[in-house]
């Protein structure tokens, strides 16, 4: 085994070492999410329904317990036995991003202690909006920050004093971004999933191989809790939500993997000749375009914006008369859709018009939603 391994070229073996810690995420997190149901119904650690969610049963939300230990522990896993089998690939690249992994790893952990705390005793948003500046503050010391906007409003490098602050904007934004559009089953963990896919191969194709390996193990660990969360069957015990100690952590893995695509330089060819900024943001349309329209509303509502309501896209879908799961489906295909026309579109529009025309088919979208909503709230009065 240790000739195979040693026979291998560089690319091979990182390519490989992608596909393990996919595999053995999925293997540790169908495992240990059984464990957590378990444990969760035991201790009484439930999320009851109330007039504003839309399960009826008693469901544990501590699925996200499982998410970064097993993404943490089948990486370092695999770099022991790349060790113990004599190829120091894996080491050399973990050394080289020593630096920006040690601030991301502290970010997702503090994320993860104040998630679980959030999932079992509670938290004021006051109290995590300050925590996620902090880890806002850690990418920036870090060496991950947005200094250069790729031609987002025609504008390109930014200087420090302007980077900083707004890498610290965009981490909280993109956070609580996740956080709010975790409303019905499996739509965060497949929109996340969809992204996660989407940067594994633009980290691979980018010879970002150690970015890769995160990407496409936290896309493993979503699989098996994507199953127990849509097809699970809560009066069997066998459902379980990410809480808030899942959303967090994944939002702040999307923040530190987008963020590091901004730095990257893709192999000629289709990636290589995108646009950076869409690469890196594509993929977090939905969210982000839903979590500005939510926080709107509220505002001109006169409400608290940070307060949560029954709003969201996933909210409108289903008053409209969409199932749970088709308006989860329907979206995350939507998500799909609108990455894959900017990343192609990027090759021939500029970025500032391309964000024009999301924000105009996201709005006439919205806008046909909301007709339809009042068009079916009228039938019912006559």
């Amino acid at each position: 085994m240790m000739s195979l391994l040693i026979t291998f070229s560089p690319d091979a073996f990182w390519i490989t070492s992608s596909i393990l810690v996919f595999l053995l995420c999925i293997l540790f997190a169908g495992v240990l999410i059984p464990q957590i149901l378990l444990i969760s119904f035991r201790r009484n650690l439930l999320d009851e329904p109330d007039e504003r969610k839309i399960h009826k049963a008693e469901v544990p939300r501590l699925g996200g317990i499982a998410f970064k230990p097993v993404v943490f522990t089948s990486i370092v896993l695999l770099l022991g036995i790349s060790q113990l089998l004599g190829y120091s690939g894996m080491l050399d690249g973990l050394s080289m991003e020593g630096r920006t992994l040690s601030f991301g790893f502290c970010s997702i952990m503090v994320l993860y202690l104040v998630g679980m705390a959030d999932d079992l005793i509670g938290i004021r948003y006051r109290a995590k909006f300050v925590v996620q500046l902090a880890c806002g503050l850690m990418m920036v010391a870090g060496g991950l920050y947005i200094n250069d906007l790729h031609g987002l409003f025609f504008i390109h490098a930014l200087p420090e004093w302007i980077a900083y602050p707004v890498t610290m904007v965009a981490v909280v934004f993109i956070i609580n971004a996740i956080n709010l559009i975790d409303g019905i089953d499996g739509l965060a963990s497949g929109l996340c999933g969809v992204a996660m896919l989407f940067y594994g191969v633009i980290f691979l194709s980018s010879h970002k191989y150690i970015y890769a390996m995160l990407a496409f193990g936290t896309l493993g660990v979503l699989v098996p809790f994507f199953y127990y969360n849509v097809f699970g069957d809560a009066e069997r015990k066998r459902k379980i939500f990410m809480g808030d100690t899942g959303s967090l952590t994944i939002g702040m893995m999307l923040c530190i993997l987008s963020l590091k695509i901004l730095q990257c330089f893709p192999e000629e060819g289709l990636l290589g000749r995108s646009n950076m900024f869409v690469l890196a943001y594509a993929p977090l349309i939905i969210p982000c375009f839903d979590v500005v329209r939510v926080y709107l509303h509220r505002v001109r509502n006169g409400k608290n914006p940070f307060l949560p309501d029954k709003n969201h896209i996933h909210h409108k879908l289903l008053a409209i008369g969409m199932k749970q799961r088709v308006a989860m489906i329907t979206i995350v295909s939507v998500s799909i859709l609108f990455t894959l026309c900017n990343i192609l579109l990027s090759l021939y529009v500029s970025v500032t018009l391309l964000l024009i025309a999301d924000i105009i088919v996201w709005t006439l979208a919205n806008m046909w939603l909301s007709r339809k909503i009042k068009e079916k709230a009228g039938n019912i009065k006559s």
